[in-house]
Protein backbone atom coordinates (compact mmCIF):
# COMPACT_ATOMS: atom_id res chain seq x y z
CA UNK A 1 0.00 0.00 0.00
CA UNK A 2 1.44 3.24 -1.05
CA UNK A 3 2.08 5.84 1.31
CA UNK A 4 1.46 9.05 -0.67
CA UNK A 5 -1.80 8.61 -1.48
CA UNK A 6 -2.64 8.69 2.16
CA UNK A 7 -1.16 11.70 2.75
CA UNK A 8 -4.16 13.52 0.95
CA UNK A 9 -6.02 12.34 3.68
CA UNK A 10 -3.72 12.82 6.34
CA UNK A 11 -4.70 16.03 9.47
CA UNK A 12 -2.22 19.44 8.93
CA UNK A 13 -1.22 18.08 12.79
CA UNK A 14 0.23 14.61 11.11
CA UNK A 15 1.12 15.87 8.43
CA UNK A 16 3.66 18.40 10.41
CA UNK A 17 4.72 15.58 12.53
CA UNK A 18 5.63 13.27 9.39
CA UNK A 19 7.67 16.04 8.14
CA UNK A 20 9.25 16.40 11.12
CA UNK A 21 10.18 13.01 11.97
CA UNK A 22 11.08 12.89 8.28
CA UNK A 23 14.01 15.64 8.51
CA UNK A 24 15.38 14.16 11.65
CA UNK A 25 15.93 10.90 10.24
CA UNK A 26 17.81 12.53 7.14
CA UNK A 27 19.95 14.82 9.61
CA UNK A 28 21.03 11.53 11.49
CA UNK A 29 21.70 9.71 8.46
CA UNK A 30 23.77 12.81 7.38
CA UNK A 31 25.65 13.43 10.52
CA UNK A 32 26.36 9.49 10.72
CA UNK A 33 27.53 9.62 7.40
CA UNK A 34 29.71 12.53 7.86
CA UNK A 35 31.01 12.27 11.73
CA UNK A 36 31.51 8.23 11.73
CA UNK A 37 34.84 8.68 9.48
CA UNK A 38 36.17 11.66 11.30
CA UNK A 39 35.95 10.13 15.15
CA UNK A 40 38.90 8.05 14.92
CA UNK A 41 40.62 11.45 14.32
CA UNK A 42 38.78 13.39 17.00
CA UNK A 43 39.64 11.01 19.46
CA UNK A 44 43.14 10.88 18.55
CA UNK A 45 43.41 14.70 18.79
CA UNK A 46 41.53 15.00 22.00
CA UNK A 47 43.97 12.18 23.56
CA UNK A 48 47.01 14.06 22.12
CA UNK A 49 45.73 17.49 23.09
CA UNK A 50 45.35 16.30 26.96
CA UNK A 51 49.24 14.59 26.96
CA UNK A 52 50.14 18.08 25.52
CA UNK A 53 48.32 19.72 28.48
CA UNK A 54 49.54 16.97 31.20
CA UNK A 55 53.11 17.76 29.97
CA UNK A 56 53.33 21.55 30.08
Amino acid sequence: MPLLPRWRYMSAEAKTITQRIGWSALAVVVVAVVLRPLLPWLALSLVLYFIWQRRR
